[in-house]
């Protein structure tokens, strides 16, 4: 199966961006390659540029603070289990704390390194980290890879608070959803959605060995998903073929 998925709201949209740069981060500096730690070096700088936006950490802040304030409400419920409660409560806390004691945008102890800052100006240069451009960068590149992991981690320690939350934030949204088997007819499937709901994600699952590709739109009065095929110039194309998938509608 492959999974899909669509936000409806800015917030949520910046959310998953991040959160595929984290993974792409973090499964990079696992790796030995210089090659692979270069790339982990430029998706620290796009962590960085995409978490430049002013009202990010006032978003998280607030949905921790909400999602916080909802748990607290679950209190002495007897159909909750108050361990797993008081867990999750503890984990909100833990991420509020972290986020709220950074002080500037994330990653700002980065900019105050000035060969990272150098290899930023030139990373998105074609070629422009070559060693003519850059010989300590280069000198880096042939260390070890145990000391270039090491100085990746330290490099990584200023942005973890950010993947932390998002993580966190993320995975409550995802549990909110009940997967639903929904069927498209004629390649084409639409729900209204219930007034007053706010959702802020929709996940979509389906059979790869369909070779089908969604595409999807969503408000908050509407889903509307349309069945692609690839054609056998790469492009894609509308088909009429009737095909199941699991829908999830997460608030």
């Amino acid at each position: 199966m492959i999974l899909y998925e669509y936000p409806f709201n800015e917030r949520l949209r910046t959310y998953l961006r991040l959160e595929q740069l984290f993974r792409r981060l973090f499964e990079l500096v696992t790796r030995e390659s210089p090659v692979d730690h270069h790339f982990a070096l430029a998706t620290i700088f796009e962590i960085m540029e995409v978490a430049a936006r002013a009202d990010l950490k006032s978003d998280l802040l607030r949905d921790l603070d909400r999602h916080k304030s909802l748990f607290e409400g679950l209190r002495d419920n007897p159909a909750i289990a108050q361990d797993m409660l008081d867990t999750i409560i503890a984990k909100l806390e833990q991420c509020y704390s972290a986020l709220h004691a950074q002080t500037g945008k994330t990653g700002q102890p980065l900019t105050e390194n000035d060969w990272l800052m150098a290899i930023r100006s030139r990373i998105s240069i074609p070629g422009g980290t070559s060693s003519f451009d850059l010989p300590a960068y280069h000198r880096w590149q042939n260390k070890p890879a145990a000391e270039r992991q090491a100085d990746l981690h330290q490099w990584t320690q200023c942005l973890q608070p950010l993947a932390d939350s998002l993580g966190l934030l993320l995975s409550l949204v995802r549990d909110t959803g009940a997967p639903q088997k929904v069927a498209a007819m004629s390649g084409q499937f639409q729900q209204a959605l219930p007034a007053g709901r706010p959702y802020q994600l929709l996940r979509l699952r389906i059979d790869a060995a369909s070779g089908l590709v969604p595409e999807i739109s969503a408000n908050r009065l509407m889903v509307s998903v349309r069945l692609l095929r690839p054609n056998e110039a790469g492009g894609l194309q509308v088909t009429t073929e009737n095909a199941a998938f699991e829908l999830t509608l997460c608030a």
